[in-house]
C-alpha cells in the first residue's frame, strides 16, 4: 500500500532521474526520438509493401502470385523475433564491405535491418488487409470503371484502391499499432530505442520501477498520437456505405 501511495505523490514525476538528471533526459529523449523515427519509417514503408503486394496478388503471371503468396506465409508464420535475427544475424554477416582500416564493416547498420525486418513483417499482414478490401470492392464498380475506357492500373489506382484503404481502415490501424509496439524487438540488436535506454538507465541507476512507469506512460502516449492520426484520417476518407 505504501509503495502505491509513493507512486502517487504529486512530486512523484520530479523525482525522475530522466527529469533531473541531463545526461539521462539526454538519453531518454534520443530513444524517444529514436523510436518515433523507426515507428514512422516502418509504417510508411509497411503501407507501401501492403499496396504493391495486393495488387501483385492479383496479377495475371501466376509466378507473380505464387511469390507473393510465399512472402505474406513466411513472415505470417515466422515470430518478428526470429525474422529480425535472421536478417541481422543471417544476412548481415554475409553482406559486409571493406571499411577505410581495411577491416570488413556491415553493410546495413543495426537500425537498416531493424527498419527492413519489421516493415516487411507488417507489410505482409497488410498484404492480406488491403487484399481483403479489394476483394470487398463490387466488382460491378470495376466493370463500371472499365466500361468508361480505363484501363488496368488506372482501375486500380483511382477505384479500387481508393475504397479498398477506406473498407480496411479499421484492420489497418490495429496492424499499424501493433507494429509501433513491436518495434521494441529492436532491442534485441541494439537499436538504441527507448526500450533499451531505458533498460541502460535503470542497470546504472537501479531504478526499475520508475523507468519501467516512464516506459509504460511513454508508449502509451506514442500509440495515443498515432491513434488520432488513424482516426483522423480514417474520418477524412470516410463514405457512407463503404467502411463504416
Amino acid at each position: 500500500m505504501d509503495s502505491v501511495l509513493d507512486w502517487l505523490r504529486p512530486d512523484w514525476f520530479f523525482d525522475l532521474s530522466v527529469v533531473q538528471d541531463d545526461y539521462n533526459r539526454g538519453r531518454y529523449l534520443a530513444g524517444l526520438w529514436m523510436t518515433a523515427k523507426l515507428s514512422t519509417l516502418c509504417i510508411l514503408l509497411s503501407l507501401v509493401v501492403g499496396v504493391v503486394g495486393a495488387a501483385a496478388q492479383g496479377a495475371r503471371s501466376r509466378t507473380l502470385r505464387v511469390l507473393v503468396g510465399f512472402f505474406v506465409a513466411f513472415f505470417r508464420n515466422t515470430p518478428p523475433l526470429v525474422q529480425l535475427y535472421f536478417f541481422y544475424f543471417a544476412i548481415g554477416t554475409i553482406l559486409r564491405v571493406t571499411g577505410e582500416n581495411g577491416l570488413p564493416q556491415p553493410l546495413v547498420s543495426n537500425f537498416g535491418w531493424a527498419l527492413i525486418s519489421l516493415s516487411l513483417f507488417a507489410g505482409a499482414m497488410n498484404v492480406e488487409i488491403f487484399r481483403s478490401g479489394i476483394e470487398a470492392v463490387p466488382k460491378a464498380t470495376i466493370e463500371a470503371a472499365e466500361a468508361l475506357g480505363y484501363t488496368r492500373l488506372q482501375t486500380y489506382r483511382y477505384i479500387v484502391l481508393p475504397l479498398a484503404v477506406r473498407i480496411s481502415m479499421s484492420a489497418l490501424g490495429t496492424n499499424l499499432v501493433n507494429l509501433v509496439k513491436t518495434t521494441t524487438l529492436a532491442y534485441a540488436i541494439a537499436v538504441p530505442e527507448l526500450l533499451y535506454v531505458a533498460a541502460q538507465i535503470w542497470s546504472e541507476d537501479l531504478n526499475v520501477r520508475e523507468m519501467m512507469n516512464v516506459l509504460l506512460f511513454s508508449y502509451v502516449g506514442i500509440v495515443a498520437v498515432l491513434v488520432w492520426v488513424l482516426h483522423r484520417w480514417e474520418k477524412a476518407l470516410r463514405i457512407p456505405g463503404y467502411g463504416g
